[in-house]
């Protein structure tokens, strides 16, 4: 947190004053929370709506009830049929019919930024395996900016192998390529000069600006697969957890403690976030919390057909209560 507040420092005296507004909620972002205070968010943001006011709406909301971020979800495409296995329910398929309105994630979180002040803006998650990762790291970076701060970047490598098709990107060794793009954006956001040679990227002799407002830029890493552990001690600064469940949860983090211990991470540097599911229970955010998890987020979905009333409930009768 005092490395985020010297980085802000050094960023004004560099490039001048930020605007009151942006100043703000740098400094509200920077804030520190109780200990025993759990942060709540809501997923997904962008999904659903052919027009942005509903989605602005519920932003706005849930900042007025006091959650502390909106966080999206995405997919460039929703074939029709597909091979591929969704790894997180037992059909093997995700809810979304092809017709879905997926709003793309940085966009619908830039337009969210312009009509809220203080919420925070994450993704849950983007795919970073099959986009270009100079183009996110300058999409990343302005909006951060834009957004005063409140940008969080969440990303995974990805399962859907028919997307990636229509991407144009190999499906192959996409793990390999996530990990090379997320430690060739942070060169990006250093605002040094950027020079990094792999398998994949070829970059040498250029900046690029403005970098994010928060140093290090925040990238929460996605999934419970593979080389995980290892992925988020290594390159991370959070993970999104893919699950409810408090008992697994808290044996996962075990093995991710004992991964930063081995290669040397500072695991409580690390900001958990995982699912809420059961948001009519409020003993089971507590029992989330003492699994080890700093951040719940809500399926729009659970606040079932009243999603405005849903969250006022949450405000009143869980936010304001604790």
């Amino acid at each position: 947190m005092e490395r985020q507040f010297h980085a802000r420092q050094r960023w004004q005296s560099q490039r001048g004053h930020l605007p009151t507004r942006r100043l703000s909620a740098i400094i509200a972002g920077l804030k520190t929370e109780p200990e025993n205070t759990m942060k709540l968010g809501l997923i997904p943001i962008n999904i659903g709506f052919a027009d942005p006011a509903p989605m602005i709406g519920l932003a706005q909301a849930a900042e007025a009830a006091g959650f502390e971020s909106v966080w999206t979800f995405e997919h460039v495409i929703v074939p029709l049929d597909y091979a591929s296995k969704y790894p997180y329910n037992d059909s093997g398929k995700m809810g979304a019919a092809p017709e879905t309105p997926f709003i793309d994630p940085l966009l619908a979180l830039t337009a969210i930024a312009m009509a809220t002040k203080t919420i925070r803006l994450g993704t849950g998650v983007n795919i970073l395996s099959q986009v270009n990762p100079l183009l996110m790291a300058k999409q990343v970076a302005s909006l951060d900016v834009l957004s005063g701060g409140r940008f969080m970047l969440g990303v995974g490598i990805g399962w859907l192998r028919e997307e990636f098709d229509a991407m144009g990107v190999p499906f192959e060794r996409r793990g390999a390529r996530f990990d090379d793009y997320v430690a060739a954006m942070r060169k990006v956001w250093s605002g040094n000069v950027v020079e990094h040679e792999s398998e994949f990227l070829h970059w040498s002799g250029f900046k690029s600006y403005p970098v994010p407002l928060q140093q290090p830029m925040p990238v929460i890493m996605g999934g419970n697969k593979g080389r995980i552990y290892e992925r988020i001690a290594r390159l991370g600064n959070g993970w999104y957890v893919p699950g409810t469940d408090p008992s697994v949860i808290r044996a996962q983090l075990a093995e991710l403690r004992a991964t930063c211990d081995r290669v040397g991470r500072d695991f409580s540097e690390i900001e958990i976030t995982s699912m809420w599911g059961n948001v009519k229970d409020p003993a089971s955010l507590d029992a989330l919390a003492a699994a080890g998890v700093h951040r719940a987020v809500v399926p729009l979905m659970a606040l079932g057909p009243e999603p405005m009333a849903g969250i006022a409930r949450i405000g009143k009768e869980v936010i304001a209560a604790r």
